[in-house]
């Protein structure tokens, strides 16, 4: 018996960026893709959702796995052989709702790795080749699966939405690893950032761009769809305007002092 179809976060907001754009064809179920415009620049929309007849079990719940990193990996490939010759590049949007990387003996065994990593080389080539990268994160952003879609972003957006969640792994997971209870966990996570899932201290890690208001953060309302649709603009504008293009910013959060006095530590060892 096949399970579920779970509601999923980024096959709603897709559907509401990309309005009457087509799905592109040649790709599993899981994956949805549309070339549509954002702020009148071309983009391409990409999302990972539920599919419930997948083949491989673990990839079943819009996890990414062996099919989702591939065809990744081919969307973003694509956009940047088209565009190799042209002056403006397309934007390209990871819309994020990605609760796993595919856990399992046949993702293992079959090298999921390679999957994951040819998408995140993707979407970094992208970024490097000129292309404006925005991920948004309508819903949660974990472990590899976020790593292979979103992570390599020139510009994080996300939804201000207690389902909006980012981290390297589930709570129930992570408790099994540190052998803590989930409880004992979130009370760690409290005073501990990089252990919390919470937006708020995400953002202190200076990974997180900006967070957008919205109300109905699973079904988009025509307000809130006009809210993200300028921050997704205003994303564009300070890509455009960045003249390194790389993820530098990302050093400057409040929380990343030791990141930064490390890194200037080996510049100068390195160059000394």
């Amino acid at each position: 018996m096949s399970e579920p179809h779970l509601p999923s976060r980024g096959a709603a907001w897709l559907a509401a960026l990309a309005g009457a754009a087509p799905r592109l064809p040649g790709y599993p179920p899981s994956v949805q893709v549309a070339d549509t415009e954002i702020a009148g620049r071309a983009a391409r929309l990409i999302a990972v959702v539920p599919d419930a007849a997948s083949p491989f079990p673990r990839a079943r719940q819009g996890e990414v796995g062996l099919l989702e990193g591939w065809s990744l990996a081919r969307a973003v490939h694509d956009v940047v052989d088209a565009d190799r010759d042209r002056p403006v590049k397309r934007a390209i949007v990871a819309v994020v709702d990605t609760p796993s990387q595919a856990y399992g003996r046949r993702e293992e065994a079959f090298g999921i790795h390679q999957a994951l990593a040819s998408a995140a080389a993707a979407y970094a080539t992208a970024r490097l080749q000129g292309h404006p990268v925005i991920a948004l994160l309508v819903g949660k952003a974990m472990s590899g699966a976020f790593l292979a879609h979103g992570y390599q972003a020139n510009r994080i957006l996300a939804l201000h939405d207690p389902a909006v969640q980012v981290h390297a792994m589930g709570k129930e997971a992570a408790a099994r690893i540190t052998l803590r209870s989930v409880e004992d966990l979130e009370a760690f996570a409290a005073t501990v950032p990089p252990m919390a899932y919470d937006l708020d201290n995400y953002a202190t890690l200076g990974l997180l761009w900006r967070t957008i208001p919205v109300q109905p953060a699973a079904t988009p309302s025509a307000g809130d769809l006009a809210t993200v649709r300028r921050h997704l603009q205003e994303a564009l504008d300070d890509i455009d305007a960045d003249p390194h293009r790389d993820l530098r910013s990302r050093l400057h959060g409040e929380n990343r002092g030791a990141t930064r006095r490390a890194r200037e530590a080996l510049a100068s060892q390195w160059h000394g």
